[in-house]
């Protein structure tokens, strides 16, 4: 049994399941310096995004969340990805993430899509806690965070190496409200 790829339209943009030709937006995105500073994924050719393009496009195969293309609304300018990972059924939860190819940077794209993405998650997938973990250091991406709306819960200190060093995250939750 085939799952169909769910579509959220606004005036403004489309969040739709990612598509082959997508893959080199997808790799200016995830090989930029700057986006990639803080994103847990970075590539350094078109063949390696191609692993990051199945897990994104295939909803059978991704049963630990689901991450959309965020588009115009003619859905001719890829702005960049949002989804949820680390889908707990169990626990009701999932974790939020998303990037924006930095030519959009400041346009409210992600202001936008990401409340959407929350409501599918609360919504369509029945949760009740979506979480963000942020690194310390990611002031913009806290920003982000205070700005839809989710509250700040506390930080885990030097509980993940990256780039050989230890980096703290905050954790950032927003509850299914009735």
């Amino acid at each position: 049994m085939t799952t169909k790829f769910p579509t959220i339209n606004t005036e403004r943009l489309l969040l739709r399941q990612f598509v082959d030709s997508d893959i080199e937006d997808v790799f200016k995105g995830l090989s930029h310096p700057e986006i990639i500073k803080y994103y847990g994924v970075s590539f350094q050719t078109l063949e390696a995004t191609k692993e990051q393009m199945i897990f994104f496009a295939d909803l059978e195969k991704n049963q630990t969340g689901i991450w959309f293309a965020v588009c115009s609304a003619d859905n001719k300018i890829f702005y960049g990805a949002g989804g949820l990972n680390n889908l707990s059924n169990e626990h009701k939860k999932a974790e939020i993430g998303f990037w924006l190819i930095s030519d959009f940077w400041g346009k409210g794209i992600m202001k936008e899509a990401i409340p959407l993405i929350c409501n599918y998650g609360f919504e369509k997938l029945e949760l009740h806690r979506i979480e963000g973990f942020v690194e310390s250091e990611n002031r913009n991406c806290k920003k982000a965070m205070t700005k839809l709306n989710f509250q700040y819960e506390g930080t885990m200190k030097e509980c993940e190496i990256k780039n050989g060093r230890f980096i703290s995250l905050d954790i950032y939750a927003k509850l299914k409200t009735t």
